[in-house]
């Protein structure tokens, strides 16, 4: 079914691009908002993202779903990227510091958050630990991918992922311990 849904996007049948936004919309808007706090913005990126799939669908070549998945995955990361760079000014929102810090080690608290909370404290993060967190984490890029697609060196990468991973965990153990204050 999708090979077909992607022919007939081929062929600018605006039906089927209204198909494969819905099928992919809700899932991508998730991506989008990882890396923006707004819901506008996500938004935003999420309509340009699709924009350019529709514009370079003629190039791509179906062969399955979770290749579609993986090529609208990447538009939607480098689309939000993008937009970081023209709103925030990318390499800018990194400190100048390119000092990788040491992994924290230190266990993480006993959480019962869910999927969407722990997604919640990552929107918390300032946008340079998130983008690192995001790319490296979420996405699996390496720190040499990372430092190439954010113009920044791979310490700095490091120490931005060193750095989230470390005010996570403050979230963490912070809205836990708020929690417990609620229970008693």
């Amino acid at each position: 079914m999708d090979q077909q849904l992607i022919e007939q996007c081929q062929r600018g049948n605006a039906f089927a691009q209204k198909r494969l936004f819905d099928q992919y919309a809700n899932r991508f808007y998730r991506v989008c908002l990882r890396y923006v706090r707004h819901e506008q913005e996500a938004e935003e990126v999420l309509m340009n993202g699709f924009l350019k799939a529709f514009r370079a669908i003629s190039d791509f070549a179906y062969r399955d779903e979770a290749g579609l998945e993986a090529w609208l995955r990447r538009i939607m990361v480098n689309e939000a990227l993008q937009h970081l760079r023209a709103t925030r000014g990318l390499p800018a929102m990194f400190p100048e510091e390119a000092m990788a810090m040491e992994p924290d080690t230190a266990p993480l608290p006993d959480s019962q958050l869910n999927a969407e909370a722990i997604m919640e404290l990552v929107r918390q993060l300032p946008t340079g630990y998130r983008t690192v967190f995001n790319l490296y984490v979420l996405e699996g890029y390496s720190h040499r991918e990372i430092a190439g697609q954010l113009n920044i060196s791979d310490n700095t990468s490091k120490s931005q992922l060193s750095k989230a991973r470390a005010l996570l965990q403050e979230l963490l153990v912070k809205q836990e311990h708020e929690a417990k204050l609620r229970r008693h």
